[in-house]
């Protein structure tokens, strides 16, 4: 059973219904799962994981939640080289340009990484919500 770590910062709920969703996926695929605020989670925590998942939404100049996700990503860069990893989240307004960043930036930390990045405009819908429990299974199921 493959152990994965959901990790992700919300500020208004659109990027926690998208992990709790592809927490349901990820477990109804048989994976070991575990669900982390930012701030519950430790980038040393990172080894321990066969597969990380983080989810942030676009915040300001669509970038990454300044306060505790960054630097939580930051420091868990220094671990991500091999490691398999998706990355997911909301924005309001843009085109998703901080997910490509995101993915580039991921890319360049040497992780494996599972998609090109899920993201949903404002709040997930059924369909949304239906992807994101899409990308939890396939994420397990390629581990």
């Amino acid at each position: 059973m493959s152990k994965v770590a959901i990790v992700y910062w919300s500020g208004t709920g659109n990027t926690e219904a998208m992990a709790k969703a592809i927490e349901e996926g990820a477990k109804g695929a048989g994976g070991d799962v575990s669900l982390f605020e930012v701030e519950s989670f430790k980038a040393s925590s990172v080894p321990d994981y066969d597969g990380l998942i983080f989810g942030c939404p676009a915040m300001g100049d669509e970038v990454l939640e300044e306060g505790s996700f960054e630097p939580l990503f930051t420091d868990a860069e220094k671990h991500l080289s091999g490691k398999p990893v998706a990355l997911f989240g909301s924005y309001g307004w843009g085109g998703g340009a901080w997910m490509e960043s995101w993915v580039e930036r991921t890319k360049g930390d040497g992780a494996k990484l599972f998609s090109d990045g899920l993201i949903v405009e404002n709040a997930p819908g059924d369909a949304e919500l239906a992807d994101c429990r899409k990308l939890g299974e396939e994420f397990v199921k390629a581990l």
